[in-house]
């Protein structure tokens, strides 16, 4: 595995959104709700919270989940598509995330969500791209083939999506991840026309 010495965007966005976070969560947590990602706010013109929201978090383990998937799966991407590239994927699959859940929460004045889960989902589907059949291990420890995590989280998240109340404020974005998801495969073979015929080529096809 590569280390962050040889990914420094990995490392800058790790240390922005470990400082942006830990600072509304400790110093200014009145600042989450001005920062979340809330549509109909953005429907009047608040259109800095597409960016501000990806870099808060709702609490440490929410932060420590995200930026360990950052740290693991980062690099190879940064070191593949190259720093441009990878910011494009990054801040892409974050977008992909935000679209889909303003089509699904449009008008819903109740709905808000924070964190970098859409941008992570689409490194982490990225990384299926290139490697389908390295193990990835739920909770660090259940080991699954990337391919099989894949398909199980669109799954899971679609489901989700169909079982939530439409009233609640909180819980998982899973509209946010499944969006993430889709943007970082997307985006990943715009940037890498190799990507989809290497993936196919490794699932004997």
């Amino acid at each position: 595995m590569l280390d962050l010495t040889q990914a420094p965007i990995t490392l800058v966005l790790l240390i922005a959104n470990v400082v942006v976070s830990l600072y509304v969560l400790h110093r200014r947590p009145q600042l989450i709700e001005q920062l979340s990602f809330r549509p109909d706010r953005i429907r009047r013109g608040q259109l800095y919270r597409l960016a501000t929201a990806g870099f808060v978090h709702v609490n440490g383990a929410h932060l420590l989940v995200n930026m360990l998937t950052l740290y693991f799966f980062g690099p190879l991407l940064e070191y593949v598509l190259g720093p441009i590239g990878y910011l494009i994927l990054y801040f892409g699959s974050d977008l992909a995330a935000h679209g889909l859940s303003m089509l699904f929460h449009y008008r819903n004045a109740r709905y808000s969500a924070v964190g970098a889960s859409g941008a992570i989902s689409g490194l982490v589907f990225a990384f299926c791209l290139y490697a389908p059949f390295e193990m990835l291990y739920i909770f660090f420890a259940i080991p699954i083939p990337a391919i099989f995590f894949a398909i199980g989280f669109v799954a899971i998240s679609m489901y989700a999506m169909r079982r939530r109340d439409p009233h609640r404020a909180g819980g998982l974005a899973h509209e946010a991840h499944l969006g993430g998801a889709l943007g970082g495969v997307i985006i990943t073979i715009l940037l890498d026309s190799s990507a989809l015929p290497r993936f196919l080529h490794q699932l004997g096809m």
